[in-house]
């Protein structure tokens, strides 16, 4: 059986949930995102995979099949938080952060500007996921940023990266 060619994409997150179509419409509301592909399960109540696009990028989207995973919860809620935080950078920070809020986001970390020089800020969406929401403002220096992250954070600054 022949099927379609494989292809080169970049980098995806595939976001595990509880109730997928729910996080699919908030996705939406809250960062814009367009629904490409939706998947059911077999009983129409569970995601089994979407794609979505989210400020021009691939995210891919499913439900929690504990069933399926050895009886474990794989969605933020069922493991107790998540360590990655899903970034996006976009031309108006404030605007992408108020509309998030809206939709039902909570604030991490407020907007504030940066001293790398970004408007950069997290949020926590309802199914347990971290977005930071970022613009660029300014273009500090190497000795600048190293500078601020000295009297930030002490010795060290942004040596040898």
């Amino acid at each position: 059986m022949t099927g379609p060619k494989p292809t080169s994409q970049p980098p995806a997150p595939c976001l595990v949930v509880a109730d997928g179509p729910a996080a699919i419409d908030f996705y939406k509301a809250a960062f814009g995102a367009e629904e490409t592909f939706r998947m059911m399960s077999p009983d129409g109540r569970r995601v089994l995979h979407a794609n979505l696009v989210v400020n021009g990028g691939p995210v891919m989207l499913s439900d929690d099949f504990p069933e399926y995973n050895g009886g474990r919860s794989r969605d933020p809620k069922g493991l107790g938080g998540t360590p990655v935080t899903i970034h996006l950078q976009v031309a108006d920070a404030d605007a992408v952060f108020a509309r998030a809020l809206e939709a039902g986001c909570t604030a991490v970390m407020p907007l504030a500007d940066m001293f790398w020089g970004d408007r950069y800020g997290k949020l926590l969406d309802p199914f347990g996921h971290e977005w930071s929401i970022a613009t660029t403002i300014a273009t500090p220096t190497r000795e600048e940023m190293d500078a601020a992250v000295q009297s930030l954070f002490g010795q060290g600054g942004c040596q040898g990266q």
